[in-house]
């Protein structure tokens, strides 16, 4: 399954729990700070399989995880 996510930077206080549990490691710390002075989590675009492992683990509710659906093709025999 792919997918990708969204993550709110203004809610995130960067503890970094996200990025630890997701398997296909496409989540890292901002190098810019948010409004709050924490360096958040940012998702770097590509290769998100969906497990939604951030979205469980994240304190802050601060993860969106979205599935693609992808249509299985109609085969006559």
């Amino acid at each position: 399954m792919r997918g990708y996510i969204t993550i709110d930077s203004e809610r995130c206080k960067g503890c970094g729990l996200c990025i630890s549990v997701c398997p296909a490691k496409v989540i890292e710390f901002s190098h810019r700070y948010n409004s709050k002075g924490y360096h958040p989590a940012v998702y770097r675009g590509d290769g998100c399989i969906a497990c939604g492992f951030c979205y469980l683990t994240c304190p802050d509710v601060c993860i969106t995880v979205f599935r693609e659906v992808q249509k299985k093709a109609n085969v006559k025999v």
